[in-house]
C-alpha cells in the first residue's frame, strides 16, 4: 500500500506527540514507538535517523504554529496590549489543545535527549517574548501604558507566567488547564502602575 511522500513521517511524529500526553510521562524508546506504529525499528530510522531528529520536527511544527498565529495577531491587532494579550492568550489555548507538545515545550520530554533540542526551545522562548517587548512598546507608545512601564521586565514576566501555567498543566497530569481563570489572572498581570 502505496502512501504518499512524508505522510509516515507525519504519522511517526503525530504517534510520539500522542505518547507524549500520558499524564506519566515515561521516557518514548523507538522500540515503544515502533511497536505503537506496528511496524520495525529500521523501518523509523528510514524516516528520522536519530530520535533527536523526530523531537526536532515536533519543535519545527511548534516553532511554525505559534509563529504564523503570532504574525497573524502583530499584523491584524492594532492594539500594543490587545496584542500582548492575544498572544499570551494562544500559547496558552495551544499548550491545552496539544498536551504532548507542552512536555517539549517545559522542556520533559527532553530531559537525557541531545541539548540542542532544548537550546532551540529555549531560542523559541526567546523570540515570543522578543515579539512580547514589541507589542508593549507599542502599548506603552499608544498610551496604553505608562510611558516609564519596563516593557523588558512586564514581557519577560508574561513569558514567565505562560511557561509557568504550561509546567502546572503538564506536573498535573492535564488536569489543571491553563486558560483556566485566565481573564482575572491577565487583568493582574496587566496592571498598568508605572
Amino acid at each position: 500500500m502505496a502512501s504518499k511522500p512524508g505522510e509516515r513521517k507525519l504519522q511517526i511524529l503525530q504517534t510520539v506527540a500522542q505518547m507524549l500526553e500520558q499524564p506519566k510521562g515515561e521516557k518514548i524508546t523507538t522500540a515503544a514507538l515502533a511497536a505503537r506504529l506496528d511496524i520495525s525499528e529500521a523501518a523509523l530510522y528510514r524516516h528520522f535517523a536519530s530520535k533527536a531528529q523526530m523531537f526536532e520536527g515536533l519543535i519545527e511544527f511548534i516553532e511554525q504554529t505559534v509563529f504564523g498565529l503570532i504574525n497573524k495577531i502583530t499584523q491584524e491587532e492594532k492594539s500594543g496590549v490587545k496584542q500582548a494579550e492575544e498572544i499570551v492568550s494562544m500559547l496558552l489555548s495551544f499548550a491545552q489543545k496539544n498536551r504532548g507538545m507542552t512536555r517539549v515545550l517545559i522542556g520533559d520530554a527532553l530531559v537525557n535527549e541531545n541539548e540542542r533540542l532544548q537550546q532551540r526551545i529555549n531560542q523559541l522562548l526567546d523570540r515570543i517574548e522578543a515579539t512580547l517587548k514589541q507589542s508593549l512598546r507599542m502599548a506603552a507608545t499608544q498610551g496604553e501604558m505608562g510611558a516609564a512601564v519596563d516593557v523588558g521586565a512586564h514581557a519577560n514576566l508574561l513569558v514567565c507566567y505562560v511557561i509557568g501555567r504550561w509546567l502546572l498543566f503538564a506536573k498535573s497530569g492535564f488536569a489543571r488547564e491553563p486558560m483556566a481563570q485566565w481573564p482575572a489572572q491577565w487583568a493582574i498581570l496587566l496592571e498598568r502602575k508605572n
